[in-house]
């Protein structure tokens, strides 16, 4: 028998297999989804989102403004448009998005139209931006149910979604880095600086006072 006869069968099972997985990984990339908040700082949401079963991931950045690849401190000197926000990179078959959007809102203080807890001005306001007509739709529901839970207003926008800028690296995971950092009670590890400001912020506090047993996330 001819040698190439034995190789061309392998070789057309070596397509095969590598054709499965090509098409395995473009149809998980295709089920991932992304929603865009923004909800004070972003260490906090970015702390919170990672915890829930079905993201994968969450990045730190900037979005809604007019400047390009804007800086941290351009952004939260104001001036520039941008609110400090988060990327949310989900599974829509293990947690919709519908989901995530009543999280959000139950994270967060979306009656404050100033800023979040401790964080003023306008970059530290709350937002969600949508892509399209079905996702504001979604977006609207889940404000006008809020706000019936709430029994108050819910000054959150809805927006159209821009160009979101990720945060410098240092920004990213910051809740558990591990480098030192100064704090008003000396060095302290990045992890227990994040957990001290969170505390000192209020944010648990002022989430659990109006949201009680339905926050998802407050002194997790």
């Amino acid at each position: 028998m001819n040698v190439l006869d034995n190789v061309k069968p392998l070789v057309l099972c070596a397509l095969i297999g590598i054709a499965v997985v090509v098409q395995c990984k473009t149809a998980h990339a295709a089920a991932s989804e992304t929603l865009t908040v923004a909800g004070g700082c972003f260490w906090c949401v970015e702390a919170d989102f990672e915890k829930v079963e079905g993201v994968s991931e969450v990045v730190s950045g900037y979005t809604g403004g007019t400047v390009e690849n804007p800086t941290y401190k351009q952004v939260t000197r104001g001036g520039t448009g941008h609110y400090e926000a988060v990327e949310i990179h989900f599974d829509p078959d293990v947690v919709s998005r519908g989901t995530l959007l009543e999280m959000f809102l139950r994270s967060v203080d979306p009656t404050d139209a100033g800023g979040q807890f401790c964080d003023r001005g306008d970059s530290y306001r709350t937002a969600i931006f949508v892509s399209d007509a079905p996702e504001r739709a979604l977006a609207e529901t889940a404000i006008k149910e809020a706000g019936a839970e709430l029994g108050q207003s819910i000054v959150t926008p809805v927006l159209s979604a821009g160009k979101f800028y990720p945060a410098e690296a240092y920004h990213q995971d910051y809740y558990k880095g591990t480098g030192l950092v100064l704090t008003r009670r000396g060095p302290k590890s990045q992890e227990s600086a994040y957990e001290f400001y969170r505390q000192a912020c209020g944010r648990d506090a002022r989430v659990k006072q109006l949201w009680g047993a339905d926050a998802p996330f407050a002194g997790s």
